[in-house]
């Protein structure tokens, strides 16, 4: 059981707070402005959860203050010369303009290369490279799911990998089904990975308690060192979070 999140103020910031049916309040400061949630036991009350916060708010302008100094890409244009990323690499994009048919392809570890037919729109080079990003994220994420199935003893009906706007990953407990954010095809393929576990980690411990980092702790045990190289890796223009 859970109630609808709402906003408090805290000593002039803004707080969501979501009651839920958990044992232990559980505080969180979010990429890429500082967004900062409170998941709350339902008897708490908000003057509670208003001292919690006070309790830590040299932590939580600590946390915002790193992911204001993040590095964020600018837009783009989606033309010779640029950035773009692939696994965590960096890679400088050549538009090759022919009249065959659209493709990316890497070369020599430096250069992303996308063909693309003449006057081909700056939104549509973007769709194609989009493409070819969740086609490699369907390559990487089968062998992961696999593997990861039989370390913790869980089975997904179903997976997919589509573009979200709050979230790296989802978990529909009831489906068993996740979902990947398309955003990780550019990070390192070790937040990939602890995406995956952490989604499937859902299936056993639904929310973000103390068994849930147990399990993690027992299973990944690097995973804050991938949590914290996630929220580290440059930030598209269009930001994500977890």
């Amino acid at each position: 059981m859970s109630i609808k999140p709402r906003q408090i103020a805290v000593s002039g910031l803004q707080v969501q707070v979501l009651h839920k049916g958990i044992k232990n309040l559980h505080l969180g400061v979010y990429p890429p402005h500082g967004r900062v949630r409170v998941a709350a036991p339902l008897r708490v009350s908000d003057d509670a959860v208003r001292l919690a916060v006070i309790g830590k708010l040299g932590w939580i302008k600590r946390q915002r203050a790193g992911f204001e100094a993040q590095p964020r890409q600018s837009a783009r244009e989606m033309v010779s010369g640029e950035s773009h990323y692939f696994l965590g690499r960096r890679y400088r994009l050549r538009v090759i303009e022919h009249n065959g048919a659209a493709g990316v392809k890497l070369r020599n570890n430096s250069t992303l290369e996308l063909r693309v037919r003449p006057k081909t729109a700056a939104g549509q080079r973007n769709r194609i490279l989009h493409q070819w990003y969740r086609q490699r994220l369907k390559e990487l994420i089968p062998p992961l799911i696999e593997k990861w199935q039989a370390v913790l003893g869980v089975r997904v009906a179903e997976w997919g990998v589509k573009k979200m706007k709050t979230r790296w990953g989802t978990c529909n407990i009831e489906a068993r089904r996740i979902w990947v954010n398309l955003e990780l095809a550019k990070k390192p393929v070790q937040c990939l990975e602890y995406i995956v576990v952490h989604e499937l980690a859902h299936l056993i411990a639904r929310h973000h308690d103390d068994r849930f980092v147990v399990l993690m702790n027992q299973h990944l045990p690097q995973w804050r060192v991938q949590r914290a190289a996630l929220n580290a890796a440059p930030l598209a223009h269009s930001s994500w979070n977890y």
